[in-house]
Parts: C-alpha cells; sequence; structure tokens
C-alpha cells in the first residue's frame, strides 16, 4: 500500500472577500508541481462563499464537475435551461462535455455556503453535456459508506453517474470502531477527505479537512478516534 498525506494546512488559499477557496491540487493563482491531481481526481476545492455572493456565468469543458454542499444552499443556472439550488443532502453532477456555460449563487442575505467542488477527468472527451442532482437519505450513511456518484456502466444503488470509472462515497462515523472500506477496483486509488473529527488510517492520524491518498491495496481500515464525517473518492489511477 502506497499512500500520500495532504494535512489541511497543506491546502492552496485564495481569499477575494466574498469568496474564501481552498484547494487540495493545483489550481488558479496555486500551483504546485507534486499536487497536480490524484489519478482522474484533478480539482477538490473547499469553497466559502459570503451571502449575497457567487460565481458568475463561466464556461467548462471535458470534465465531470461534482459538488456536495457542507452548509447553506447554492443557486444554480446553467445553459442548459436548469435553475435550481443545491442543499445540504444534495449532490450535483454536471458533464461539461463539448462545452456548456453556469453559474453559481448564495442567495441568502445572512449565511454563508460552504461546499466542495471537485472535478474528475472524463474517460471520453466531447460528450453531450448534462446535468442531475438529487436529495440522498443521510440516515443510510450512517456508520457505513453511501455511494453517491458511480460509473455510468456500473450505476451503485442511487447514486448519481459520470462518464468516468470513479465512485464518490460519504459517511458519518460514531467514534471508537474500525471501518472496513473495500475499493471497487484493484487498480483504483482513493482520496480520503476528513470533513469532520478525527480518524486513523495506519499511522497516519487525519484531522479536520485533512486527507490521505491510498493506492495499491484493495481494502483499508479506518480508525474512528473521535465521530467523523468522511468523503472518499475512488478513481483510476492512470
Amino acid at each position: 500500500m502506497k499512500t500520500i498525506l495532504h494535512k489541511a494546512d497543506s491546502r492552496g488559499k485564495a481569499d477575494h472577500g466574498w469568496l474564501k477557496s481552498y484547494h487540495s491540487f493545483s489550481f488558479a493563482n496555486f500551483y504546485d508541481p507534486n499536487k497536480m491531481g490524484f489519478g482522474q481526481l484533478r480539482v477538490l476545492n473547499d469553497d466559502i462563499v459570503q451571502p449575497k455572493m457567487g460565481f458568475g456565468t463561466h464556461p467548462h469543458q471535458n470534465m465531470e464537475i461534482i459538488s456536495i454542499p457542507l452548509s447553506g444552499a447554492l443557486s444554480h443556472k446553467d445553459s442548459m435551461d436548469n435553475k435550481r439550488a443545491i442543499t445540504v443532502g444534495e449532490v450535483q453532477v454536471m458533464s461539461a462535455g463539448t462545452g456548456l456555460q453556469h453559474s453559481e449563487f448564495n442567495d441568502s442575505k445572512t449565511d454563508e455556503v460552504n461546499f466542495l467542488q471537485l472535478w474528475i477527468q472524463p474517460k471520453e472527451l466531447g460528450v453531450t453535456p448534462r446535468y442531475e442532482q438529487k436529495q440522498f437519505d443521510q440516515s443510510k450513511q450512517n456508520n457505513q459508506f453511501q455511494t453517491v456518484v458511480a460509473p455510468k456502466d456500473n450505476i451503485v444503488e442511487e447514486a448519481l453517474w459520470i462518464h468516468q470509472d470513479a465512485y464518490i462515497s460519504l459517511g458519518n462515523f460514531d467514534a471508537s470502531q474500525t471501518v472496513a472500506f473495500q475499493l471497487k477496483n484493484a487498480a483504483h486509488g482513493i482520496y480520503v477527505f476528513v470533513l469532520e473529527g478525527e480518524i486513523a488510517i495506519g499511522d497516519q492520524i487525519l484531522s479536520q479537512k485533512d486527507a490521505l491518498g491510498i493506492w495499491e491495496t484493495e481494502n483499508v481500515a479506518i480508525d474512528i478516534k473521535e465521530d467523523a464525517k468522511i468523503l472518499i473518492v475512488e478513481v483510476p489511477m492512470n
């Protein structure tokens, strides 16, 4: 088993006043040649948007984009005529494919929005753009992982699908237990991102917003040291 540790304070940071953004991998003005992604996972941004602010209309192409709200609600509008809000418990996927434009906005007058945005490189270029979002039953994340995103050709339970052999799972765990995570494919790797709490994997202790990339293994044992919320992204490593 091989690992790479990314501590929370090693992430890139951008503070634009209306937006605070933390970058797990090289993005915009943050460049680290050792952090160009993890396998097919190219971007994991942890964004905090101030009230009545947001991202203006901008383009994307040939990328699978997944948004996961952690607090607040984020309004979405795109060139495919989708106009919806995404809230905690929901997950949004957008296949940019041949190209689209969208905007994201915090409509609240008082509350920040905190959300994760992940970019996963697709298996094929030039697909037809698509958008989907879904509310997940968070009780299915209690002391177990719920798969919320899966490959188009291997849908898992009620997961949203993308154009890549990748999976995104979320789980909320009580302290003082060991959780086994089984990779779907031994050639994949997983990027374990701690949303809250504290866990241990081998001799690595991970706290809030720490991450550990793991590959060349089929199973990972996760020791839950404190009540924890965990995001796991499983991706092809080539």
